[in-house]
C-alpha cells in the first residue's frame, strides 16, 4: 500500500497562543454562559457550580493521560494515533471514529448556536432570516475559512472569542458588584441539589467542556509541538473550567428573586444586562455569542478534518481524504466533506414537524458529548499501555488512567440513568448503532486487507518519529533496518 504523498500540511504555522485559541474556540465558552447554563441549571440547580468543577477535574485527568503521548510524539491526529500506538489499528479506528462523530456534532451545535444568536441580532432590528438559509451562509464561511489557510481562521477565533469572553466577564463582575462579592451561601450549600441532579449537570458540563483535546489534532502544524501542545491542552481545559465555575455561579445568583427561573431563561445573558441597568450590552453579547458559536463550528471542522485525514492516509478511509491542497496546504477533501455534512444533518432535521433550531442545538450537543467520552475511556486505557511498551511506566501512571475511567463513568451512567425522558432517552442507543457500524467496517476491512493494523501502526510510530515496534516491521526489513 503506497503511502499518500499528494501534499502535506502547513508545518509549524501555528504558535501557542493560536493552538490554545483554536481550543478554546471549539470549546466555546460564551456559547455556554448564553445558551448552557440555564439548561445546566434545571438539572444541578444550586450545585451547577459544582458540576463544572468535577467537569474540569475529570478532564484534567484524560489531559494528563494524554500528555503522556504529547510530550513525547506527536502528529496530525494525534488522539486517533495515540490510540493506536497504545493499543493497535483496531482500538485506533474506533477513536478516530467517535471522534469524527463528537466534532460533526459539536460542529453542528456552534452553526445552530450562531443562526439562533444571529437570528436574535436581526430581529433586533426588524429583519427575519429563515434558518435553512443562515445555515448554508455560514456553513460556506466556515469551509472557505477551514479550505483556505488553518492560521487564518485560528487568529480569526482568537479575536471573536476574546471579545465575547471579555464582555461576559464584564457583565459577570457587574453582577457580583451588586451583591457586594458577598457569598451565596445557598449555591455553597447546594441547597436542594441531588446526586442524580449533579450527575446529569456533570453530563452537561462535559458538553460544555469538550474541545480542549483539538489541540493535540495540530501536531505537524504547530511550532515545537511537544512543548505548544501539552500546554495548550492544560491551559485551555484550566481557562475554560474557571470561566465556567464563575459563569455558573454568577448567573444563578444574578437570578435571584427573578420572576423568570434561571431554568426557563432562553437569553439570560441579556437578562442580566437589563437587571444591571446595562441594556447597551445586549447587542454586543448577543454578537459575541453568535461569533463564539461560529468560532466553535470552524474549530471542529478543523479538528474533525485532521482526524480524517490519516484515516485516509493510513487506507482507513478512501485515500483522497488523505490530500492535502498544494497551495494552502490544507486537508481540503476532509474538509468538504465534513463541511457539507455540517450543512446537510441540520437541515434536514430542521424538516421535522415541530422541531426548532435550539431543539437541533440541545440534540448536537447530547449527541457529541457521547464521542468524547468513547475517545477519552480509550485514551486513558492507551496511555499506561504505551508507557508500558516504551519499558518506562509507573505505578502512578496506572492509578492515573484508572482515575480518568472512573470519573468518566460519572457521566456515562448519568446519561443512562435515572432514564432520561424521550427523545434524550435513545441517543444513547443512536450512538450505540453508529459505533457497532464502526466496528463492523474496521473488522471487514482488516480481513479484506491483510496486513493492514501492522501497515497503519507502523506509519502511526514513523509519523510521530519513533522506532516501528520489532512485531510490526516486515521481516525483509527486520535485518536492514526500517527505512524513514
Amino acid at each position: 500500500m503506497e503511502k499518500q504523498t499528494n501534499g502535506s500540511l502547513k508545518a509549524g504555522c501555528l504558535n501557542f497562543t493560536e493552538v490554545t485559541a483554536i481550543a478554546i474556540a471549539l470549546i466555546s465558552p460564551t456559547m455556554t454562559g448564553a445558551l448552557i447554563i440555564p439548561l445546566m441549571y434545571s438539572n444541578a440547580g444550586n450545585a451547577s457550580w459544582l458540576a463544572y468543577l468535577f467537569g474540569t477535574v475529570m478532564l484534567l485527568f484524560v489531559a494528563l493521560n494524554l500528555n503522556q503521548f504529547a510530550r513525547r510524539s506527536t502528529s496530525t491526529g494525534s488522539m486517533y494515533a495515540y490510540t493506536v500506538m497504545g493499543l493497535g489499528a483496531t482500538a485506533g479506528g474506533m477513536s478516530a471514529w467517535c471522534l469524527v462523530w463528537a466534532y460533526l456534532f459539536d460542529g453542528i451545535g456552534g452553526i445552530t448556536g450562531a443562526t439562533i444568536f444571529a437570528n436574535a441580532l436581526l430581529g433586533m432590528i426588524g429583519l427575519q432570516v429563515p434558518n435553512l438559509l443562515l445555515f448554508a451562509v455560514l456553513c460556506a464561511i466556515v469551509w472557505f475559512l477551514a479550505y483556505e489557510d488553518i492560521r487564518v481562521s485560528s487568529i480569526l477565533m482568537l479575536v471573536f472569542e476574546t471579545v465575547s469572553v471579555s464582555l461576559t466577564l464584564v457583565l459577570a463582575m457587574a453582577v457580583l458588584h451588586r451583591h457586594n462579592f458577598a457569598l451565596d451561601t445557598a449555591q455553597i450549600t447546594l441547597k436542594g441539589a441531588s446526586f442524580s441532579g449533579v450527575a446529569l449537570g456533570v453530563n452537561i458540563a462535559l458538553f460544555s467542556m469538550v474541545g480542549f483535546e483539538s489541540a493535540s489534532a495540530f501536531g505537524e502544524e504547530a511550532k515545537d509541538p511537544l512543548v505548544t501542545i501539552p500546554r495548550a491542552l492544560i491551559v485551555s481545559l484550566l481557562l475554560t473550567g474557571l470561566f465556567f465555575v464563575i459563569i455558573s455561579y454568577t448567573e444563578v445568583i444574578g437570578f435571584v428573586g427573578y420572576h423568570t427561573p434561571l431554568a426557563r431563561a432562553e437569553a439570560p445573558l441579556n437578562i442580566l444586562a437589563n437587571l444591571m441597568n446595562m441594556p447597551y450590552l445586549k447587542i454586543p453579547l448577543s454578537a459575541g455569542a453568535a461569533v463564539s458559536s461560529f468560532s466553535a463550528a470552524l474549530s471542529c471542522l478543523n479538528a474533525g478534518a485532521r482526524i480524517l485525514y490519516p484515516m485516509g492516509r493510513h487506507g482507513i478511509l478512501h485515500s483522497a481524504l488523505g490530500a492535502a491542497h498544494a497551495t494552502n496546504e490544507t486537508p481540503h477533501v476532509a474538509v468538504t466533506i465534513l463541511g457539507a455534512l455540517l450543512f446537510l444533518i441540520p437541515a434536514a432535521m430542521l424538516w421535522l414537524p415541530g422541531t426548532r433550531v435550539l431543539d437541533i442545538f440541545n440534540c448536537a450537543g447530547t449527541l457529541c458529548a457521547f464521542g468524547f467520552l468513547g475517545a477519552y475511556a480509550l485514551i486513558s486505557v492507551s496511555a499506561p499501555a504505551y508507557l508500558a511498551r516504551m519499558g518506562i511506566v509507573r505505578g502512578r501512571d496506572f492509578w492515573i488512567a484508572v482515575a480518568s475511567l472512573g470519573l468518566l463513568l460519572f457521566p456515562a451512567v448519568g446519561s443512562v440513568y435515572p432514564v432520561p425522558s424521550w427523545p434524550v432517552n435513545t441517543y444513547p442507543y443512536i450512538f450505540s448503532a453508529y459505533l457497532a457500524l464502526g466496528m463492523v467496517w474496521i473488522v471487514v476491512l482488516h480481513r479484506g486487507t491483510p496486513g493492514l493494523a501492522g501497515d497503519v501502526r507502523r506509519r502511526v510510530y514513523m509519523d510521530h518519529g519513533h522506532d516501528v515496534p520489532a512485531a510490526d516491521t516486515p521481516p525483509a526489513q527486520r535485518r536492514g533496518g526500517i527505512e524513514r
